[in-house]
């Protein structure tokens, strides 16, 4: 029932900026938590940004920490992620994660979540 459509995606140069979106449509009431997610072809996923949604407290990974920040709307309906100083390391298929059952105790842990976007691919090139 519930889906989620990320976007915002593209190719920029190293040190600019990004802004990715994921709406949230299917359900009556907010989730617990949302998160962004990023994968490389040969790597495994890996939690980027995190928030509680009742608290709007944060999470993030040491790598991006400083330069990417996220947001929910007020309605809770879209997730934001604004990427800041881009750099090739970011090159990924970045993901949106939600869950509507419990505020997840591993905010950065994919298993947290079951619902999930198709990806939104973001290229950085030097």
């Amino acid at each position: 029932q519930a889906k989620l459509v990320e976007g915002g995606g593209g190719s920029v140069q190293a040190g600019g900026s990004l802004r990715l979106s994921c709406f949230q449509t299917g359900w009556s009431i907010t989730n617990y938590g949302a998160a962004w997610f990023r994968q490389v072809p040969g790597k495994e996923r890996e939690g980027v940004a995190a928030i509680w949604t009742a608290s709007g407290y944060t999470f993030y990974d040491d790598s991006v920490k400083g330069r990417f920040t996220i947001s929910q709307d007020n309605r809770k309906t879209t997730l934001y992620l604004q990427m800041d100083d881009l750099k090739p390391e970011d090159t990924a298929m970045y993901y949106c994660a939600a869950d509507w059952r419990d505020r997840p105790t591993m905010p950065l842990l994919a298993t947290e979540y079951n619902t999930w976007g198709q990806g939104t691919q973001v290229t950085v090139s030097s």
